[in-house]
This record gives C-alpha cells, sequence and structure tokens, in this order.
C-alpha cells in the first residue's frame, strides 16, 4: 500500500476499507494497516481482491474522493464517484488541447523523449552488460543516432516531422534487436517487427506484452478520469485507444522489450512452446503464456525510483503515476507532461 501523488494505491489482497471518523482506515488480517485523513487524499485505487464499506464510497463521494477499482492484474473493472464535475471538466480540456497542434506537437515530443531516450537506454545496457556477445559498434552507433533524433525532437514543431523521427528511429532500434539476443538464436531469431498476426517467436511474445502493457495503461488513464481513445501522436480512429497508446511508447523499451529479452536469455521460454497455425502466425502454448504472465506479474513488482517525483514505487504503478502526472499537465499544475525516463 503506497501513497503517490495524494492516490492511495491498495494492492493487499484481501484488504478491507473503511470510515473511521474523517479518516479511512485500511484492514488486513483484522488489523488496520494504514490511517489516513480523508483532507489528503485525492483518489483510492484499489487492485484485485480489495473491497470498501458503503459508509466509506458515500463518505468518499462527498469529499469528491474517488475509488477505482481494478483487477490485481491491472485492468480497469468500476469506478465510483461523487455527483462532481471533475471528470468532465478534464475530458474536456483533454480534447482542447487534442484539437490544438501547438498542443498536440508539445504533447507528442515529450511522449517522443520518452520512448527514444528508453530505447538508447535498453541498447547501452546491452552494451554494459553483455559487450562481449554482442556487436557492439553496432549498437553504439544506434545510441549515438537515438541522441541525434533527441535533439532533432526539440527542435521541430511539425506532426509529419515528428513522425518521422519516430518511424527511422524505430526501424533503427529494431535493426539491432536481435543483436540484444544472447541465447537461444537459433530458435528465437529477429528480423524485423511484425504484428496482426505475429510470424515468428519474438514477435509473438513482443506482440503479447504490448497487448498487456496497453491494457494496464488504458485502465490507469480510465482510474483518473481521461479518455483513453483521445490521443496526441495516435490520432482519433474508431476502437482505437490512441491516449493509451500514446503513454505506452516510453513503456515499449523499458518494460516489455526487456522482459521480452529476459524471459528468452534467460531461457524461461522455449521454442516448443510456439507453434505455427496454418496461416502463418506464430502463437504461444498455454503453458508459454502462463509463464509470460506470471514473469510480467513479477516484474511489476520490482521496485523503481521515479526520476520526476523522486519516491521509490513498484513498476506497475508507473502506469498510474503517468495517468496522474499527465491530468496534471492537463489542469495547467504543470507546464509539460513528463514522461518516464528510465536511467
Amino acid at each position: 500500500m503506497k501513497k503517490h501523488l495524494n492516490t492511495l494505491f491498495v494492492t493487499t489482497q484481501g484488504a478491507y476499507l473503511a470510515k473511521e471518523g474523517e479518516t479511512v482506515i485500511v484492514k488486513a488480517e483484522n488489523e488496520v494497516r494504514l490511517r489516513l485523513p480523508i483532507h489528503t487524499i485525492g483518489g483510492i485505487v484499489c487492485f484485485g481482491n480489495v473491497s470498501c464499506s458503503p459508509f466509506l464510497m458515500g463518505f468518499c463521494a462527498e469529499n469528491d474522493v474517488a475509488i477505482s477499482f481494478l483487477t490485481e492484474h491491472g485492468r480497469f473493472m468500476a469506478r465510483v464517484q461523487g455527483p462532481v464535475s471533475g471528470n468532465v471538466l478534464l475530458r474536456r480540456q483533454q480534447y482542447r488541447k487534442a484539437d490544438d497542434p501547438f498542443a498536440t506537437a508539445h504533447v507528442t515530443r515529450s511522449v517522443l523523449t520518452g520512448k527514444l531516450a528508453n530505447c538508447r537506454t535498453v541498447v547501452q545496457r546491452a552494451i554494459r552488460d553483455h559487450g562481449d556477445k554482442v556487436n557492439s559498434q553496432a549498437l553504439k552507433d544506434v545510441s549515438s543516432r537515438m541522441t541525434y533524433y533527441l535533439e532533432r525532437l526539440n527542435e521541430q514543431t511539425e506532426m509529419d516531422t515528428f513522425r518521422g523521427i519516430e518511424g527511422d528511429a524505430a526501424h533503427m532500434y529494431f535493426s539491432v534487436f536481435n543483436e540484444l539476443i544472447t541465447s537461444q538464436k537459433e530458435d528465437f531469431s529477429f528480423e524485423e517487427r511484425n504484428r496482426r498476426p505475429p510470424l515468428d517467436n519474438v514477435n509473438s511474445l513482443l506482440s503479447f506484452v504490448y497487448t498487456l502493457t496497453m491494457h494496464d495503461v488504458r485502465s490507469a488513464l480510465e482510474s483518473v478520469g481521461l479518455d483513453p481513445a483521445v490521443g496526441f501522436l495516435h490520432r482519433d480512429r474508431p476502437g482505437r485507444p490512441g491516449l493509451a497508446l500514446d503513454l505506452m511508447e516510453e513503456f515499449r523499451p523499458f518494460l516489455a522489450d526487456r522482459l521480452v529479452l529476459s524471459l528468452i536469455n534467460l531461457r524461461k521460454v522455449q521454442k516448443d512452446g510456439f507453434r505455427r497455425t496454418d496461416s502463418g502466425a506464430v502463437i504461444m502454448s498455454d503453458e508459454t503464456r502462463k509463464e509470460v504472465l506470471v514473469s510480467y506479474q513479477n516484474r511489476k513488482q520490482e521496485e523503481i525510483m521515479h526520476p520526476f517525483i523522486g519516491e521509490k514505487i513498484h513498476v506497475g504503478m508507473l502506469f498510474h503515476i503517468q495517468a496522474l502526472l499527465f491530468s496534471r499537465f492537463l489542469r495547467g499544475e504543470l507546464d509539460a507532461y513528463p514522461p518516464f525516463i528510465w536511467k
């Protein structure tokens, strides 16, 4: 259980939240684990088997404290909120910003800065940790190219230019992705990014973990009252969660790509855990899918220092912290959206 940016995150399974005077109490195994005055809380997010008393729900509604319920894995289920217009005002501001070319470019620059900086760090860490197993020069070239693209982002304001930079950077990054695979090279060879359907074992893993990440980001956006469908880099398209895809960009290299590489390099997944269908798509077995899910959840339990708020948090809370920071930017409390940059 941790409180970040005026939001109480409750992840202890079996926890029970109740009202006691003017405070919110959190009980686990019949013991009070936490007491917080209601005026210090802006929202409550409950993960998994966490329940609340009806009196607490009413109390929170009266004090403009929304309670969001997510599955233990982070999928948004429901939100309890009083008769206030906070979400409406926040979403209207989101729509205004999305219709403003200057604001759209501003957000896109932040999103791509996070993505490219984290791609560079993935490459640099491979050089540091596996310099004797990889083509270090090729990786250094890509790292330098990412630095060049990051410098160009600060000089540009046109969306077409931003998209061109993103496309070139992604091509460069994935051109050396196979170098980052240091074991099982014959069974997990990567040539290029493909999807719908994935055509090899590595792309099958990437697509699946990207889907998990996107769902977590979408849940986080909904839990703070944002509309996941209205994005900036990813423009409106029916059925596409544009804003979730935007904020997901900074997590692709740091969380998803690194997890896939760890699963392969540590031999947690094997060639026989994949099969090719008649259509050519490569899919995972139930056992492999379970291993990926367990590893994903374990990764989310790891702690990391958040570079902006200066606190240690679980990796799984990063989605919600970034969603909160984005909402603060929309409200004018921050001059720019600070993406998560892994160091």
